[in-house]
């Protein structure tokens, strides 16, 4: 891993084509997963409590992210016995099935080049969340440190919001669908001219010509 180059890709970018390690054997990643939506994240370390937590919560809402066409895909820098005994520890212990492979990145090649590893933070893997479309490309980007376990509704919550987005080609406001302005409703691209501006302000749920919202 010393002499890897870190890199970070960013929103709107491919997901870089890689061959992975993990519970549920080699895969390709995005190329196996091409028509579904993919949660990539990171976690840094089998057998320690918070990521046990974590690994717990998105098993039990695993059915949520198969209705919504998205495959849980989990990784840190373990090795494949690691993750294939802590996987049966949590079935044990907690009588959960974790249903989604974890990727086995001993080499740390999948974390380097996602980013996933800050030097300041150690040579674990952070709590990385990549939100990937069907096409393979890079929609979302969620970090938090070791020390903070995610919420996984918040991870929901943006895949919804982004389907919305995609369905019906609309901005999603802040803490959607329980937004404190605008409720449920969804906000419509703002005007390209002057004259669609003015045909805006006569339109239900205007506030402006710049800030129209509906219901979908």
């Amino acid at each position: 891993m010393e002499n890897q180059v870190n890199k970070f890709p960013l929103i709107g970018e491919k997901m870089p084509e890689l061959t992975v390690s993990t519970t549920h054997g080699t895969k390709n990643i995005p190329g196996d997963y091409k028509g579904k939506w993919l949660v990539l994240f990171s976690h840094p370390g089998d057998f320690t409590p918070v990521c046990t937590t974590e690994f717990v919560s998105f098993a039990k809402r695993a059915k949520e992210f198969e209705d919504l066409n998205t495959q849980l895909i989990g990784l840190s820098v373990d090795q494949v016995f690691s993750h294939i005994k802590w996987v049966e520890w949590i079935k044990e212990k907690m009588d959960v099935v974790i249903p989604f492979p974890v990727i086995a990145d001993a080499l740390g090649t999948v974390s380097m080049s996602m980013g996933m590893i800050h030097p300041a933070k150690g040579s674990e893997t952070t709590r990385a969340v990549f939100i990937i479309d069907p096409n393979g490309i890079i929609r979302i980007i969620l970090f938090y440190p070791q020390e903070i376990g995610r919420n996984i509704d918040e991870i929901i919550r943006s895949i919804k919001a982004l389907q919305v987005h995609e369905k019906y080609k609309v901005a999603v406001p802040a803490n959607w669908p329980n937004n404190e302005i605008i409720g449920d409703h969804v906000i419509i691209p703002p005007a390209k001219s002057e004259a669609e501006a003015k045909e805006r302000l006569k339109m239900d749920n205007a506030l402006d010509w710049w800030f129209v919202h509906k219901k979908i």
